[in-house]
């Protein structure tokens, strides 16, 4: 057989209702759409790479992970499917192709999609595990925030191809939706201490080892699990609290204290003079500056109570610690018993003076008739 009816040979010869000669076009094609698909690809890897390696932002980081996830099979996919593009198939194959090429980059786009999310969830799990001081509950929020992420890529990928496809979704959606409402009833409670434990780990209100109050509950934070929080209290028992029922409520974290302000009050008796009274402001900004842990704010004379006369001290400690606190409160109580005591001064206490008024005399007029009422009766008085 000499070239020419080779030629005729494969221009006559079908395969599948093809020509052999278009099938060899077809596959050619195909060979040289996935060698330049694979080539791009890896050229745009590795210059994304490199990029990434002179900057200090993560985005480009980011760029690359999701790239490098780019599945090969579904690029040769791709690939058979530009060679088909070039072969003249029948009419009725040419939806089929379209919905394949839907198909195969639906998957690619889901993948892509997870790929980000699990390389933003590992960025997440870095990032707070680093100074976090409970990295399993970290961990368990990362996973059950990637689980989400992932189903909800997954769910929309599949509704997209089921609708390219034909399928009428909308009933198998609302199933979907009635069950999910169902289910979510259900579980209602799980649910949203699952979602607590989440929003814990993302806000972070507070961490292990963190001294908090709530309402009639203080203590320090032990363990932060998927479920419930469990708080070692002041007397000693521990505490296990729901974690939407902690969120509820106004949590105060005393292990962010940075500084402490400090109102106090004091009285002294009525019977200072103004001048001392002026004095004792004075005195009270003395004591409080003599401290290196303290900051003098203010100390007034406030008014006049019903048995003293009332001054109101307001200082800062710049020292967290509830002892340092107490201990300085201790020094400025000792030190003003000392000061005010020898300048003659006396602390107030309740007190009480009753005035006591003594029997009014009553003259009583005499007479010498007969007294009213009392007819013949005699009225003398001795």
């Amino acid at each position: 057989m000499n070239q020419s009816e080779l030629i005729d040979w494969f221009g006559v010869t079908r395969l599948g209702g093809v020509p052999l000669s278009n099938l060899l076009w077809g596959l050619l094609a195909a060979c040289i759409a996935y060698l330049v698909l694979t080539t791009a690809l890896r050229f745009a890897v590795s210059r994304a790479g490199k990029v990434a390696q002179h900057t200090a932002t993560r985005i480009d980081d980011f760029l690359v992970n999701v790239l490098a996830g780019t599945n090969r099979w579904l690029i040769l996919v791709a690939s058979v499917l530009i060679g088909v593009g070039v072969l003249d198939l029948p009419d009725r194959w040419h939806s089929r192709v379209e919905h394949l090429w839907f198909l195969a980059l639906a998957v690619q786009m889901g993948l892509w999609m997870n790929r980000a999310v699990q390389a933003g969830l590992a960025a997440y799990h870095q990032r707070h595990t680093a100074g976090s001081a409970n990295p399993q509950q970290v961990s368990a929020a990362g996973t059950l925030m990637a689980w989400g992420a992932s189903t909800l890529v997954w769910a929309v990928v599949l509704l997209s191809i089921l609708a390219n496809l034909g399928v009428n979704i909308t009933a198998f959606v609302a199933s979907l939706g009635v069950g999910g409402i169902a289910i979510a009833l259900a579980v209602q409670n799980i649910l949203g201490d699952l979602f607590a434990s989440v929003s814990i780990a993302v806000d972070k209100p507070f961490e292990v080892g963190d001294f908090i109050v709530i309402g009639s509950t203080a203590g320090t934070v032990e363990r932060i699990g998927l479920k419930t929080t469990r708080i070692r209290s002041l007397q000693g028992e521990q505490i296990v609290m729901s974690n939407t029922e902690l969120l509820k409520q106004t949590i105060n974290n005393y292990k962010r204290l940075q500084t402490r302000r400090i109102v106090f009050t004091f009285g002294i008796t009525y019977d200072a003079t103004p001048e001392q009274a002026e004095q004792v402001p004075g005195i009270v900004q003395r004591i409080v500056q003599a401290s290196d842990r303290l900051k003098f704010d203010r100390a007034h004379f406030k008014g006049f109570g019903e048995s003293s006369l009332d001054y109101e001290v307001v200082y800062i400690v710049q020292d967290p610690g509830f002892n340092v606190y107490m201990d300085e409160q201790q020094r400025i109580n000792l030190a003003l018993m000392r000061e005010l005591a020898g300048i003659g001064v006396q602390f107030a206490f309740p007190t009480r003076t009753l005035i006591v008024q003594g029997p009014v005399p009553i003259d009583m007029p005499v007479s010498d008739g007969p007294a009213a009422g009392g007819r013949g009766a005699s009225s003398a008085l001795n």
